[in-house]
């Protein structure tokens, strides 16, 4: 059997659930995109999507909850300057398209008359980080159940003191298509799973609660019996270490940040200040500072798309463009931002494979994939030991940054009281206040542990959700305020 080659075969896949069932092909893309042209327009695009998504989820042992949807459409764009002209259909249809590009062109400055011709149509350079299969039907439904109950089975044995266990499985497979003014076209299959725990410990009438989990692009057999295990023991070990938590001090003082999921701190408090158009119009604490230093020596941060299977990754991203591996921060001097083909070109700079967007009923936008600090040279265990007295944090819960002063708020999930190098006991109340430049420049020591986490994230931004991952290593960052309940 010979096989086609994976763009190829992604754009087989595209026509045959998004064009051919509606009586469309290329050549009506290009007509629609040819409407969009007759004015004057800098840009303009046609984004089609298919997305199917199953969930489960398990409580007291039964199956509370079953979810099945299908949805599809259509969203068109033009751009003139800064301006976006947006439409969208859940009607796939040559009129709908027409329709819908000769809403859009009416962006252009008075509407003016121009005439264009339409680019040939090219198939885009993509990547093979995934493969396109349905991870819906990669186990049936029977043992989807069964896999829940086995997590619940699993997190009761571990401990007398876990009351209660809730579990979750969801499942969902995507195919987008894009073809753009320039005679761009792109098509990418993309498969995303997840698996999640919960559990609640009771002791002495205190009630605490754990989380564990994780995914990514891939089948549903990914979850086998060791990921399993290590996901309840994560849920498991949170909630009773909670049970013997105190009130966490306040203060300013040294925070030391494990490794994985704690980046979700650096993706709030600074991946966002590095996307495109909070710098280009000027309201990022990032702003016009490239080649500068904003962080301390030893300091790379990375946006990289092109990790296989991993949940932010892309083969293509929402307007077409291959995924990228970009250096944001090289040892402390700042080297660029994450671009969408709009503020890309308003900047003068090159699009970064960062256009994203939820679905077809949103435009696109600079947003990140994977974002994580590389390690350094310090042992985990060397980087405890240096704490005087301070907060040692290895899970995160909630956090919220304002990207135009850089200033954030994190909860910690899980942390621990560490005075003259020795971990002491839990705390738990304790909430990381800072400045992401700012704290930037307190990191005195990076763990040689960088890693990613389990493949749990989702990031938000003006309405819209995408799926992301985060990572770093553990990190020592000096003077930050802890507000504590003690």
């Amino acid at each position: 059997m010979i096989s086609r080659e994976p763009t190829v075969e992604r754009l087989a896949v595209a026509r045959r659930l998004l064009l051919e069932p509606f009586g469309l092909d290329e050549t009506h893309l290009s007509r629609a995109l040819g409407e969009i042209q007759a004015h004057a327009v800098d840009d303009a695009d046609l984004y089609f999507q298919y997305t199917r998504s199953e969930g489960w989820s398990l409580e007291e042992g039964i199956v509370k909850t079953g979810s099945f949807s299908i949805d599809q459409g259509v969203g068109v764009r033009a751009v003139s300057g800064e301006k976006t002209a947006f439409a969208y259909s859940d009607d796939i249809s040559e009129a709908s398209l027409l329709d819908a590009a000769r809403t859009v062109r009416s962006i252009s400055a008075a509407a003016k008359s121009a005439r264009r011709k339409v680019a040939a149509q090219k198939v885009a350079h993509s990547r093979t980080l995934y493969q396109g299969l349905d991870p819906i039907g990669s186990l049936d439904s029977t043992a989807k159940v069964q896999l829940l109950e086995r997590v619940e089975r699993l997190a009761r044995s571990k401990d007398p003191r876990i009351v209660q266990v809730m579990a979750g499985l969801a499942s969902e497979y995507d195919v987008v298509m894009v073809a753009r003014a320039d005679g761009t076209l792109a098509a990418d299959v993309r498969p995303l799973v997840r698996l999640s725990v919960t559990v609640i410990a009771e002791q002495n009438g205190r009630r605490e609660m754990g989380s564990g989990g994780g995914g990514g692009r891939f089948g549903l057999a990914y979850f086998d019996e060791g990921r399993i295990q290590a996901y309840v023991q994560d849920a498991v070990k949170a909630a009773l270490t909670n049970l013997e938590s105190r009130p966490a001090p306040a203060g300013e003082m040294t925070v030391v940040l494990g490794p994985g999921w704690p980046g979700i701190l650096l993706h709030e408090a600074v991946g966002h200040g590095l996307e495109g158009d909070f710098n280009r119009k000027g309201s990022s604490a990032f702003s016009g500072r490239v080649g500068q230093r904003v962080a301390a020596k030893g300091v790379t941060v990375l946006d990289d798309g092109t990790i296989a299977d991993r949940r932010g990754s892309l083969n293509v991203d929402d307007e077409g463009h291959a995924s990228q591996r970009n250096v944001l921060i090289e040892d402390g001097i700042l080297r660029g931002y994450i671009q969408d083909s709009l503020n890309a070109r308003l900047m003068g700079v090159a699009p970064t494979g960062n256009g994203r967007r939820e679905s077809y009923a949103h435009i696109p936008m600079p947003r990140m994939t994977n974002t994580y600090m590389l390690g350094g040279e310090h042992t985990p265990d060397e980087i405890v030991a240096s704490i005087k007295k301070g907060l040692y944090a290895t899970n995160f819960g909630g956090g919220q940054v304002d990207i135009t002063s850089g200033k954030f708020v994190f909860s910690a999930s899980e942390a621990y009281w560490v005075e003259n190098g020795k971990v002491l006991y839990p705390v738990k109340g304790a909430t990381i206040v800072g400045n992401g430049p700012d704290a930037l420049t307190r990191v005195s020591m990076i763990g040689n542990d960088m890693k990613l986490d389990t493949g749990v994230g989702t990031c938000g931004k003006e309405g819209q959700s995408v799926p992301v991952g985060v990572g770093q290593p553990t990190l020592r960052i000096d003077a930050l305020t802890v507000g504590g309940t003690a």
